[in-house]
């Protein structure tokens, strides 16, 4: 009753299965089986909605008020669910980790003390519900993917680089299409060639520039190792490489020409009637150490 409840104010049984953190066909399975055991259609099912059936209304309407009462029971159960503790289950890429996270995970575990957290990285978009992760950190010029809640912690964009080994040795590009003789850094592991893009003449005016290497990678974190052993030029984020630029271990190329892509870093986590404390505890630290990022003047 609990998954069908969640399917009728979700509107889908995609959202609900966000809700309950279950898989989709976990939630398709109980309702089905409520349906056999009470010998009776509950919900209409077409490609484009669900509606209910009258059985259905009836059930929901005497089963509603029971799933409100036990999440209150639950809430007061824990202290109305304003103590922040158990396991935190984050995710992020693994650049990102390594050079942004350490000191907003110290705050939270500073500031909450019965709290646990476990971190896993991915250069991937990870099933959040389907692996059992609380919050993830997300890089990406867009969002994509429903029955998830995405806070917006501040934005980024990426810059074009080499290490001063690699110029003194090919020279440094003085247009964009002193590229084509150049060894370009890829961003994946299926293809050679890319496009990037760079300002023309007119104010608005973009072009692109194809581009070749030998080196290619779906990790942003080799590709940087690559190009700080002087492999190539690359175009990577500046959150990834502000500490090189400051060190001198990579040189923007092209800076006033290069059209960098925007990229929005974001907290995302699972929709539900009830946010638990910990992942309003732990969003609510990114956002106040993201709000000025530490790269932000690189």
């Amino acid at each position: 009753m609990v998954c069908f409840a969640r399917v009728v104010e979700a509107g889908s049984f995609t959202a609900a299965a966000a809700t309950l953190r279950v898989s989709k066909s976990v939630v398709s399975a109980r309702v089905a089986a409520l349906e056999d055991r009470l010998r009776a259609r509950l919900l209409n099912r077409t490609t484009r909605r669900l509606s209910l059936t009258p059985e259905g209304l009836a059930l929901y309407e005497r089963c509603a008020p029971l799933l409100a009462a036990a999440d209150a029971a639950a809430e007061a159960a824990e202290g109305a669910g304003d103590e922040p503790r158990g396991v935190l289950r984050v995710n992020a890429p693994v650049a990102f980790a390594e050079e942004h996270l350490a000191a907003p995970l110290a705050a939270t575990l500073e500031r909450h003390p019965r709290l646990h957290v476990e971190l896993s990285l991915a250069d991937r978009v990870v099933d959040l519900v389907g692996e059992g992760i609380d919050v993830a950190v997300r890089v990406s010029p867009r969002l994509e993917g429903g029955g998830l809640v995405a806070r917006k912690l501040c934005v980024d964009r990426t810059v074009l680089v080499a290490a001063p080994a690699y110029l003194a040795r090919r020279g440094t590009p003085a247009r964009p299409e002193a590229l084509l003789h150049h060894d370009c850094l890829v961003y994946s592991l299926l293809r050679v060639a890319d496009e990037w893009r760079f300002r023309g003449p007119g104010p608005r005016e973009l072009y692109s520039v194809p581009v070749e290497g030998r080196f290619a990678a779906a990790s942003g974190a080799v590709l940087r190792r690559a190009a700080l052993a002087g492999m190539g030029l690359g175009v990577l984020p500046t959150f990834m490489v502000a500490g090189d630029l400051a060190e001198g271990r990579l040189r923007r190329v092209l800076a006033d020409a290069f059209a960098g892509t925007e990229l929005g870093i974001y907290a995302v986590y699972p929709q539900a009637r009830r946010i638990p404390a910990k992942v309003r505890a732990f969003v609510d630290v990114l956002a106040a150490h993201f709000r000025r990022p530490s790269w932000a003047t690189a």
